[in-house]
């Protein structure tokens, strides 16, 4: 437990982080991470952030040592998508019970479940993944997993965070540091090249990555490996011979970025693939890192030219889209880098933004959405239920786009919903990943369904109607007969 409250501590003090370098030496040792409230920690604890980051390495087996419960937990949590393995789809777990815990049997099990799916599936390697109950009883996860290891001939993984330590992006960064330990670097690749480069924090939700890298393709770059989005073992041991990197997700795996840089001289830059203005300038800008590392300076004419060749297409296709959506409001509850990649790739088509929440983003996020909207009146750390509601139902936006928790107060407003968080069903990256979320924005707003759902209902019609239509005599004394049977005033009777 001592190492691993030092590896906290390392992980909190991030010199790459704008605003951790601002805060005093105290200051800095406590992090960004908000204290966990007991009990209300499901789905977005440090266990669960180490999983999303380590499950997209499609190859590899992922064992939880834990009770069944907390797999079953965090199986499956994201949209990430593969192209050809499909053991992470698998869930392993060694299924702890109290009377493991109470005889002290949950190393021994740990050490059978590897040997199992070893001679089961023979995968590449096994992350070992503990939880709050094995790490709270104190199972050496790390010594098991080096035993098991030299037992069996294959890399074992421990990924030492359990869900107690902290919250969710925390979860993120200790994943990426079981990378720096125990994976990268570990294998020399025999095809290193001057065009490879890493992509770090990105996930191929809804295979989005699959939309950029054809383009990258068509550059000579290729993509050494991509953490974690489709990722497969042996590429991610072999990422330190990369000669620059891309950083998708600063929140995610910035120290990851940083340590790499120090140790194998690996440049890195932020950037975005959403948006056409963010895929042209992040191509720009891996092209000029590459170029810096000694590569062909002519790569920068071929980068040019394949921009305007794309840009000028992605533009034909969203002009038929401009009248349409022109001046359309939307409201953005999201965060991360989709708090300002994803505002300016909407504006570049005329479209007015609202709000957008910057609970999830960092500090040089939210000085991106300042630069783009001019001001931070548009800006919301935090907004309530009631208040989005509020919002939408007195249609100060005509969109909605948010991950699914927050789905139902639009639908409940009457008002267009469309998912752009890890759930979402397609992609949203690169010029045609723009294209499609015009044309997802554009089908959710003209849907017809919202016209019918705004009308009154047809009951609520019957009765205008009634009420206006002369009644006879027998007809007001049997109604003002059921009042006084209902106990009812005139007031608060509503016709049927």
């Amino acid at each position: 437990m001592s190492s691993l409250r030092a590896k906290i501590q390392d992980v909190f003090n991030e010199p790459a982080c704008e605003q951790n370098r601002g805060k005093d030496a105290k200051a800095r040792k406590k992090g960004c991470s908000k204290p966990l409230t007991p009990g209300a920690a499901a789905g977005g604890c440090a266990f669960d952030g180490a999983k999303i980051v380590l499950q997209p390495i499609t190859d590899g087996a992922h064992l939880i040592h834990a009770p069944l419960a907390c797999e079953g937990n965090s199986w499956d949590n994201r949209g990430a998508a593969s192209s050809g393995p499909t053991l992470w789809r698998t869930s392993f777990t060694t299924d702890l019970t109290e009377l493991d815990v109470v005889m002290g049997q949950g190393e021994r099990k740990l050490f059978k479940a590897i040997r199992e799916i070893k001679e089961a599936y023979g995968p590449p390697a096994i992350f070992v993944y503990p939880t709050c109950v094995t790490a709270l009883i104190g199972d050496d996860i790390k010594a098991v997993c080096k035993r098991a290891a030299e037992k069996f001939g294959l890399p074992v993984v421990p990924v030492n965070a359990p869900g107690f330590v902290g919250s969710k992006n925390l979860g993120n960064k200790l994943a990426g540091e079981a990378l720096l330990e125990h994976v990268i670097g570990t294998v020399e690749p025999d095809d290193a090249g001057p065009y490879d480069i890493n992509i770090l924090g990105e996930f191929n939700l809804a295979g989005e990555f699959w939309l950029v890298k054809p383009l990258l393709d068509r550059l000579g770059i290729r993509v050494r490996a991509c953490i974690p989005g489709d990722a497969r073992y042996f590429d991610i041991a072999c990422a330190h011979r990369a000669r620059a990197a891309m950083m998708v997700c600063s929140t995610a795996l910035i120290n990851l970025a940083r340590k790499m840089e120090q140790r194998w001289d690996i440049p890195f830059f932020e950037g975005s693939f959403y948006g056409i203005t963010d895929t042209s300038e992040a191509l720009r800008q891996i092209s000029q890192l590459l170029v810096k590392k000694g590569s062909d300076p002519e790569i920068l004419g071929r980068t040019e030219a394949l921009i305007a060749e794309e840009e000028a297409i992605a533009w034909k296709k969203l002009a038929a889209y401009r009248p349409r959506l022109e001046g359309k409001r939307v409201l953005l509850n999201t965060g991360g880098v989709k708090s300002w990649s994803v505002v300016h790739a909407l504006m570049e088509i005329g479209i007015e933004i609202v709000g957008t929440s910057v609970k999830k983003s960092t500090v040089e996020d939210k000085a991106r959405i300042k630069q783009i909207l001019k001001d931070d009146n548009h800006m919301f750390e935090q907004m309530a239920p009631r208040e989005l509601y509020a919002m939408l139902s007195e249609h100060k936006a005509d969109i909605m786009l948010s991950g699914g928790r927050t789905q139902f107060i639009a639908l409940k407003a009457k008002t267009p919903w469309l998912d752009i968080n890890q759930e979402r069903q397609h992609p949203y990256a690169g010029y045609d990943g723009m294209v499609e979320l015009v044309r997802q924005i554009d089908l959710a707003i003209h849907n017809p369904i919202w016209c019918q759902v705004r009308e009154p209902a047809p009951w609520d019609c019957q009765a205008a109607v009634r009420e206006e239509l002369p009644r006879t005599k027998s007809e007001t004394a049997t109604v003002q007969a059921f009042k006084k049977f209902a106990g009812t005033t005139a007031d608060d009777f509503g016709e049927c």
